[in-house]
This record gives C-alpha cells, structure tokens and sequence, in this order.
C-alpha cells in the first residue's frame, strides 16, 4: 500500500507537507500543493481516515433523520441533501424514524456514536428527548420540513400557511361551493398550518366549513385513499379537496376514480409538496410546490457553518416561499 513517505518521496517534500495537504491543516504554497497532488493521483494513495478525522477533529459525517424514507418528498430531499454533501467533502448517514419516537432516539444515538459532524433532522410527534441529547452533546443540528418550538435548534421551512392559502384561492377561483380538505395530524405544526392557511382563506370569501369536512389521516398513499373515501361517502356532493401532502393526494385520486367520479371534472384537487411524481399522473397533479433545491442548499450552508464556525453568529430559523404548479386534477388546462 503506497503511504505518506512514497508521496513524499515523488512529491520532493517531506511527510508532513503531505499531510498538510490532505487534512487542509497548514497552509502550503499553490506550487507545492500541485506536486504533492500529482504526486497522489500518480501513486493512488489514499489518506487515513481516521488519521485525517483526529487532524481536524471531525469525521467529514452528516446524520440524516427523516420520518419516512419511502414518502417520494423526503426521498426527493435526502438525495438532493446527499448530492451537495458530497460536493462538500461529507458522507451522509441517514435514518428512516418511521414516525416513532424511539426509534428516532436510537437513530440520534447512533449518530453520536459515530460522532458525526451534524445532524440534520425532520423530527416527528415527540422528539424532545433527541433534541435534549443533540443539544447536550453539543453538536452542531438543524431541523427541518417542521418547527419545533421547545428547542433552540434552527430550521429551515416553507411556508406553510401561505402555500395552502395560495391553493384554497385557486379552489376558489374556480367556482367551487362544497369544500373540504384531508391534512396529517393536527399537532404537528406542518398539518396544522396548512390546514389553518387553506381555512382561513375559504372564509375571507364568506365560505364556511363544516368540521366534518376536515380529515386528519396519515401522510401516505393508504391516508389520503382511506379519508377521501370516507369524505365522499359523508357527503357525495364534496367539490373542491385541498390535501396536505402530495402522497395523500395521489391515494386521495385513486379514491376519486374509485367512487366514480372524474378528478379535476368532478372534484377539484390541489396537494402540496411538489413531488417529481405529480407530474406523471392523470390527471396531472396541480400542487403547492416546496422549493426542494433551495431546502437542501439553505440546510447544508447552515449545517456547514455551524461545523466550520460554531462560536459565530449563525442565522436563525428561516422560512422559504411556495409556489402553485398549476396542471389538469384541479379542473385547468395548462398550455
């Protein structure tokens, strides 16, 4: 195996000037750092790991925790957050906490004993107890998709209010009389202020709710199938659905089409998320788009300057704007 002394050798310097290259610890001239690099691609060397990790006390690791890995939305986020963590020099660990508090404790945990740099988190219902050992452990974290108001952690959001405002104004555009909308769990914060911005705009018309037209179900494919299903058997004549997540509003189609009735024709559809796969369907999925570039380069800026500056002063929380991507399932025929 070719080591720091071959590289040396080739290079014309001594072991330590390689070292400073590889780890970045010391400042090396343009020149010399050319030689020593040519020297590596020529040799194939490859610096120590663990040697590089204890040069600049870090393990150039990020912990990844989403609540559901298979939600194509966190699975669009994760592979972008990967990408431009690669490019940064990290290696990502991630870990699917399946909206169970302890399995996301167990993740965190891991994450510590690996002694990643940062954690980068999307908690769920209770996730106090992770952050209280990310904050203990004094380790650099952001939050993300939700805010969690018992903790310093900064996050990075969208607005939420304001994209389920702008979708119930379209729903309301066109001339829709029987509202309803099938959002997640009520105590989180992103159900409910997307279910808050959608309510709250339907009434500045004078168009009011019954709260049986309110459905609270999980965010995935089964959610949205299983409480469209029950809206329309409540009331067959329900005519404009806002629904809270993309995943739900797929399965919240199938039940469209399943009780008979045309999407976009009969009842107008707007979901919220952006996902790549609204796109494809049919009808094609009008959605409230989260800017999913945008999030993960605003998570990994932040995440890197925590690491790379953690006396600095950091921005705190931020909030990203939503746009409407206007296609055929809420009853429009995009050019």
């Amino acid at each position: 195996m070719v080591g720091r002394m071959e590289v040396a050798r080739r290079a014309g310097v001594s072991p330590a000037v390689v070292s400073y290259v590889t780890n970045g610890s010391h400042a090396v001239s343009a020149a010399t750092r050319v030689r020593v690099e040519a020297a590596i691609e020529e040799l194939g060397y490859r610096p120590n790991a663990i040697a590089r990790s204890l040069a600049r006390s870090r393990t150039f690791t990020l912990g990844l925790l989403v609540p559901d890995s298979s939600n194509p939305y966190f699975a669009e986020l994760s592979s972008l957050i990967e990408d431009g963590a690669y490019a940064a020099g990290y290696n990502v660990l991630l870990g699917n906490g399946a909206d169970s508090s302890e399995r996301e404790l167990s993740y965190i945990r891991t994450f510590i004993d690996h002694k990643v740099d940062a954690v980068i988190v999307c908690p769920s219902f209770d996730f106090s107890q992770g952050f209280d050992e990310l904050e203990k452990m004094k380790i650099p974290s952001v939050s993300t998709d939700r805010i969690w108001s018992q903790s310093n952690i900064p996050a990075v959001v969208v607005d939420n209010e304001g994209g389920a405002h702008l979708a119930a104004e379209h729903l309301i555009s066109h001339n829709r009389t029987n509202f309803a909308c099938i959002s997640g769990d009520d105590t989180r914060s992103l159900s409910h202020n997307r279910t808050t911005g959608w309510k709250q705009a339907i009434q500045q018309v004078g168009i009011q709710v019954e709260g049986n037209h309110i459905l609270h179900e999980d965010f995935t494919l089964t959610g949205g199938w299983r409480a469209t299903m029950a809206l329309l058997e409540q009331d067959p004549g329900v005519d404009a659905l806002f629904v809270a997540s993309d995943i739900q509003a797929l399965g919240a189609i199938r039940a469209i089409v399943d009780s008979g009735r045309v999407p976009g024709k009969d009842i107008s559809l707007i979901g919220f998320d952006g996902i790549e796969l609204g796109a494809y369907l049919n009808p094609r999925l009008t959605t409230v788009t989260q800017p999913l570039a945008q999030i993960a380069d605003t998570i990994l800026k932040l995440v890197i300057a925590l690491i790379e500056t953690p006396d600095a002063e950091h921005a705190g929380s931020q909030v990203l704007p939503t746009t409407l991507e206007i296609r055929e399932s809420c009853g429009c025929t995009p050019h």
